[in-house]
Order: structure tokens, then sequence, then C-alpha cells
């Protein structure tokens, strides 16, 4: 929620901080620069320190990070608050993760809790235009940060009463080499692809990306000479491991390309307001939430590759729909073709983590929570930049073919770059000629949608054939002598 908040805000924000164009895209993007870099190190340290100790920790710098953006004073300010909300938000994901996976021993019981954990994922992303929107009809820009202030609060009060603790008793010493490559690559890949999906030079931001993988194969040639590694790559042996990994990057990359167009549809071509948008988004959300609490339920009776790959199928429908989308069909079948979508969605998203975390040692819990997440994170920034620049490529082609000649320059300049920019133009126009801007606008738009959700539905269904393939539940991990030696004597268990 605290992601999807944010951009309900940024009109306001902009009018009352006045930030450049540079500065208004590293508020909006830092905080996934710095969740994207640091989960990896945070994970191992919660293997190390403690789960529920780190835990507590993030928690309470999110708390005191979200009022720092909340009142900053500056966009100055607000980048660097946004920048702490990513580093404490690192902390907390692999946690949660990880404690469950620790917590729920038995594999239908830790199934069952991450198709929960799963579904207020999706509940906080629906939530998320309503209480925001809710909240900037009364109160300033600074006030969606601060939904994150009592829930913090909860958590440090209640934590440490109904979460037991839990470690690696084995755990090395930290290698800083080893923590300083995995930053390095993960931000600037994540950073690459973010400057090329906001028209970055595509030769300086393909340089930055192979840069980024550079220091990540470095990271990893480390990691195999260490006693001690920050991230132990042999998981990557697994199949079950790798391939619930790259259903997750892969499907999240097509998930958030859709989404950014579908959002943009019903403002920029449907007209809506962003709470109006929220809320014909809803059904789609429930449907997620509903999905992922029934995936437990679907796998006593078969197995998960069955029902991940039958779930990609469903999405590859949803996907389908999109990509026949014309303007005349309109908004009833997009908003049928995104709960399609999400319905196939939510056991992927459950039964993918729950492979991850299930399918390596107790103790290393927090290493494949945090690279479920890195998968996760790595997605949705390759499905905004690459289906994002792709779609935009599009529209831009075709929207140059079919604007009529005659219309005043700024008005077809600003078609010619986004569907906001032809919308924001034709305000102060004549009714004909705005018509004449925009219905071409919305025609190449809708085609640059039916593009991002055709590769979504090509992507959905080779996907669906690598689940098959790839995820074969291994032996349940049982509990053991040194597994149960790993949680904290002393702590209370619920």
């Amino acid at each position: 929620m605290d992601v999807t908040v944010l951009y309900l805000a940024v009109p306001r924000l902009a009018a009352d901080l006045r930030p450049s164009g540079e500065q208004m895209l590293w508020i909006t993007d830092v905080y996934g620069f710095m969740i994207a870099g640091f989960l990896v190190p945070m994970g191992t340290l919660g293997d190390r320190i403690g789960r529920r100790r780190l835990l507590m920790w993030g928690a309470g710098a999110f708390g005191v990070a979200s009022v720092a953006a909340a009142y900053a004073p500056s966009a100055e300010a607000l980048i660097a608050a946004r920048a702490l909300l990513g580093i404490a938000g690192a902390t907390l994901m692999p946690s949660a993760l990880a404690l469950i996976s620790n917590m729920f021993r038995d594999a239908r019981q830790r199934g069952t809790a991450i198709g929960i954990w799963a579904a207020s994922m999706s509940g906080g992303v629906a939530l998320g235009p309503l209480v925001g929107g809710a909240l900037l009809e009364s109160f300033g820009w600074g006030a969606v940060f601060l939904i994150a202030v009592p829930v913090m609060a909860l958590l440090l009060a209640g934590g440490p009463l109904l979460l037991p603790e839990y470690r690696d008793a084995a755990a090395g010493r930290p290698d800083p080499a080893s923590v300083a490559l995995s930053l390095i690559a993960m931000l600037t890949i994540v950073y690459g692809v973010k400057l090329l999906s906001h028209g970055g030079d595509p030769i300086l931001s393909g340089g930055i990306v192979v840069a980024g993988l550079a220091a990540g194969a470095a990271f990893w040639r480390r990691q195999r000479r260490l006693a001690d590694p920050v991230l132990d790559v042999t998981l990557f042996r697994n199949r079950t491991l790798t391939g619930a990994l790259l259903v997750l990057l892969l499907g999240l990359a097509v998930i958030a390309g859709t989404y950014l167009f579908v959002t943009r549809f019903l403002q920029g071509v449907e007209g809506l307001s962003p709470l109006a948008a929220g809320l014909w988004l809803i059904p789609s959300s429930a449907a997620m939430i509903l999905t992922s609490l029934a995936a437990p339920v679907l796998v006593r009776r078969l197995p998960e590759r069955v029902v991940v790959a039958g779930s990609l199928t469903v999405s590859a429908a949803g996907f389908l729909l999109l990509a026949l989308l014309d303007q005349a069909a309109g908004l009833p079948l997009l908003i049928t073709g995104v709960v399609v979508i999400y319905v196939g969605q939510g056991p992927i998203m459950a039964l993918s983590t729950d492979l991850v975390v299930g399918s390596v040692p107790p103790e290393k819990a927090g290493s494949a929570a945090a690279m479920s997440e890195t998968s996760t994170e790595l997605g949705l920034a390759l499905g905004v930049a690459v289906l994002g620049s792709a779609g935009s490529a599009v529209y831009r082609q075709a929207v140059s073919a079919t604007l009529p000649s005659g219309l005043p320059p700024e008005a077809a300049s600003a078609a010619r770059d986004s569907i906001e920019a032809a919308v924001t133009s034709v305000a102060h126009l004549p009714p004909a000629q705005a018509q004449a801007v925009l219905a071409p606008a919305r025609e190449a738009f809708t085609t640059g949608l039916n593009l991002v959700t055709g590769i979504g539905a090509a992507a959905a269904l080779a996907l669906a054939v690598l689940a098959l393939v790839t995820l074969r539940r291994q032996p349940p991990v049982t509990e053991s002598a040194p597994a149960e030696a790993a949680e904290v004597p002393g702590t209370v268990g619920t």
C-alpha cells in the first residue's frame, strides 16, 4: 500500500516541493532501488543476527523514515527519506517470509500461511488507491506516508510477544566485499532498466546494466569461494527453487507492464480519475486475494506444478482478452481481462514463493526469502522498462501515422509524447480539434496495450511449460536437531 499511494500524491507533491524532472524520478524510484539493492544482504543478516530482531529494527526505521518523508521540506529531503524507507523496507519482507517458514514446518500449514501473506500483499495493492484518495481529499500529500506509522507501531508492540526468534547458529562472519558487490550489481541493473523506461539513452542504459551484470558475476564467483557466503549459490542447483524464481521474475514482469498500461488506459483513454480507476481495479485485486487463499487447498488435490501451470494458462487467457481489446469494447472487456489475469496470478505468487522458501533448509530461509523478493523487484523493474518501452514505442509510431494535419503544433507534439500529454494538451482547444487529437491518441495507446498483453499471453504460456518441467516438490524439510537449535531459547512461540 505504501508504494501504490504515492502515485496519487505526485501532483500535489510536485506543486508543493517543485522538484525538477530528475528529482521527481528519484522520488518515485529510489525506494525500489534501495529495496532491490539491500534485499540479499538483509536476508543474510537476518539469518545471522535473528529474523525477529531484524524485523523489529526495520519496522522502527520504517516508521521514522515515514515521518521524515511526510514532513520533508524539500525534494532533496524527500529523496533521502525515501532512500531510508527502501533500506528499511528491505528488512521487512525477507524477515517476514523467513519467520513464516520457521513457524510452519509442516508443508500444508506453511502453504496456507504464505497464501495469507500473498493475499495481504494483494489487499495492500487494492487499498492503496482508495486509502490514498480518501486521505488526499482532506489532507496534504504527506498523509500518504503516515499510513505506515500506526502499522509499524503495532508490529513493534506485538512482534516481541507473538513472534519467535530464529537465527542460523552456524552462520559465519559477514563479508563486506560481498555486500558491496551485491549492492553495486542490483542498484546498477535496476537503475539501468529504470533509466531506459524513462526514455534514457539506450546505449548509456545498456552500459549501466552491463556494469551491473559484471558486478553480479564477480559476486557470484566470490560466493563460490567463501566458506560463509552472503548468498549460498549452491541453492540454485535445486531445480525447483530456480524454476520458481524464474516464474516469479518473468511472471511479475508481464504483470507490471500490463498494470502500467491498464492504469494509464483507465485514465487516459476512459477519462477516469485516479480514485475511480482504483475502484474499477478492486475486482481484480479481490480475485487475486481469493485465489491466493485458495491455492493451498488446490495443492491438496493436485501437484503444485500442475496448479501453477494451470494458473499461468488462465492468466494467458486474460492477457489474450486484452490483446484483442479495442475502443468499442471499452471498459467491460478491459476489467474482465484484468480479473482473469489476476485469478491466475494469485496461486502463482503464493505457490512459487512457498516453493522457494520450502525447498531450502530452515537455517537458509532468510536467504531464500531474499531471493524470492529480489526476483519480484527485478521482475517489476524489467516489466516497466522493457514492456513499457515497447508499448510506448508502438504508441508513438501509431499516433504519428494517424494524427491529422492542421493541428496546433503544441498539441500534436504532446500527443506524440504520451497519452497523458495528449489529454492535457487539449484542455483549451475547441471540441473538434480536441477530438482530432484524442481519437488517434487513444487508438494508438490501445494498440500499445494490445502489444504488451500479447507478449504477456505468450510469456504466460511459456512459463506454464517451464512450471510443469521444473516445479517438482522436493521431500519436505523436517524438523531436525540443527533446525531446533536455530530457535533462540527463551523466546515466545505461539
